[in-house]
């Protein structure tokens, strides 16, 4: 069977990419830029890649035409400028228009509940894509979840963030508000089990695990399972706002995911009964014993995605090829080079950077960096990475996004997600000489641009000779 996998870079899509190959099937996966996406050397025969920007119809005619079933896993509430409902509905049109002249015989859409009569921007508008996708010819199955628990998902990490950090909370009212979660595993087991089930066509289907909780519950359970003790104090006058701010600064969510899920927390997310279960029986998951699988999976450094792989820039919507090429003219450089006794160490060393292991000097300055990167709405440096030893181009690597991650090139470069008054790269590189080229190359923007880099000059000084010298030769 040959399937489209649009989002494919998404947190669900690289759940449940692996699942549709072992399957046996062919796998097209549609991506907004074809090198941010590595495809797996043993499924080079059954997966194969294709650029599509839904909001771009001039690109649908990448689409092959002679697929079965399409996943549609497109969504944008993250983004930070636009309007993410109006982009949501006008990706949705331009997928409608691209499908109808394939030979596909099902959409599977995942959706979230939308069974509260007053519903969030957010949800209201997940109701407005299934309403597009439902107009379509072809055959529709939605699956509608609410909050889904895995390692690396949003909803888990800012949990993890609030659990593992605050051991009092002052918390907002939306608390108090039910929902009802769902393990990955499931909603991926649901996801590959209505493959082209008659029975699920023009359907809607709420999906959720066997425990309905608020989500005070939820956070006291996840410390309970963390073994720790937490104590939560919820007050009824935080407003939506500072509800939004307080997640923001606690948590790796960048603010304006921050604002859309306080608002979507505020709508209680449970199941309507439907025959799902009959259709496609599977054991349901517990809230609990969610938590400590996905915790099994970061304990064996085994977390396939993150969400923040999925979000990048404004700037790099224009896709990872026009960053490949550091500029030279125009630019700041901080160059540090450094004879490798031991090349391997120094190899391993740069590709295991940020996240756990920290920037090899003066972290303390780093964190401060990162927290005033939040303070003016940046991402910050708590996003860490998705794996300990492995990355791979696209990804999130704390407050950058990686460009080029080829070990066997001997080379790593990063590009700035902080704000800046200007564009900003970190090369690693060993060269053939086994020397460690290490670069950091700052494009300002006006004279704001150049004030900045003339402030921090000092202490590029010793940060960036310092972590040259500990990536040369610290042994971990």
């Amino acid at each position: 069977m040959k399937i489209l996998l649009t989002g494919a870079t998404g947190y669900i899509a690289q759940r449940l990419l692996p699942v549709l190959v072992d399957a046996g099937h062919t796998i097209v996966c549609c991506v907004r830029d074809v090198k941010r996406f590595h495809i797996e050397d043993h499924w080079q025969k059954q997966v194969t890649k294709v650029e599509v920007d839904f909001l771009k119809p001039e690109l649908l005619i990448n689409i092959p035409s002679d697929i079965d079933v399409v996943y549609y896993l497109i969504h944008s509430m993250s983004t930070s400028s636009g309007n993410f409902s109006e982009m949501e509905q006008q990706s949705a049109q331009n997928f409608v228009k691209g499908i109808e002249v394939t030979d596909a015989k099902q959409i599977i859409y995942l959706s979230g509940i939308v069974n509260d009569d007053h519903l969030s921007k957010h949800l209201q508008s997940r109701k407005n894509v299934e309403t597009i996708l439902s107009d379509c010819s072809v055959p529709l199955t939605t699956l509608k979840a609410g909050i889904i628990v895995g390692s690396g998902s949003a909803s888990f990490e800012i949990m993890r963030d609030l659990v593992e950090k605050l051991p009092i909370m002052i918390a907002p009212r939306w608390l108090k508000t039910r929902c009802q979660p769902i393990a990955i595993r499931n909603v991926i087991q649901y996801l590959s089990g209505v493959l082209l089930n008659e029975q699920t066509y023009h359907q809607s289907f709420d999906i959720g695990g066997p425990d309905v909780l608020t989500f005070k519950q939820m956070l006291l359970q996840f410390a309970e399972v963390r073994k720790l003790k937490r104590h939560i104090l919820v007050v009824p006058l935080m407003t939506p706002n500072l509800s939004s701010y307080w997640l923001y600064f606690v948590t790796s969510t960048n603010f304006s995911l921050a604002k859309n899920l306080v608002k979507s927390m505020s709508v209680e997310v449970i199941c309507q009964p439907n025959k799902l279960g009959e259709l496609i029986p599977i054991k349901l998951i517990p809230y609990n014993e969610a938590i400590e699988l996905a915790f099994d999976r970061i304990d064996q450094n085994q977390v396939l995605s993150s969400w923040t792989d999925a979000l990048t820039s404004e700037t790099l919507r224009e896709g990872i090829s026009a960053y490949i090429s550091v500029p030279q003219k125009g630019c700041f450089h901080d160059k540090r080079i450094v004879k490798l006794d031991n090349p391997d160490l120094a190899l391993d060393n740069i590709f295991a950077i940020g996240g756990k292991r920290g920037w090899y000097y003066a972290n303390w300055l780093w964190a401060i960096r990162g927290l005033l990167d939040k303070m003016v709405g940046g991402t910050g440096i708590r996003r860490g990475r998705k794996n300990d030893t492995d990355i791979s181009p696209g990804e999130a690597l704390d407050f950058w996004r990686i460009l080029v991650a080829d070990k066997d090139k001997k080379r790593l470069l990063l590009y700035a997600e902080m704000k800046l008054p200007g564009e900003a790269w970190l090369e690693f590189k060993i060269n053939a000489h086994n020397e460690l080229v290490q670069t950091a190359t700052f494009r300002p923007l006006g004279l704001l641009g150049r004030l900045y880099w003339y402030s921090v000059l000092p202490f590029h000084a010793f940060i960036f000779k310092g972590m040259a010298k500990n990536i040369a030769t610290k042994k971990y």
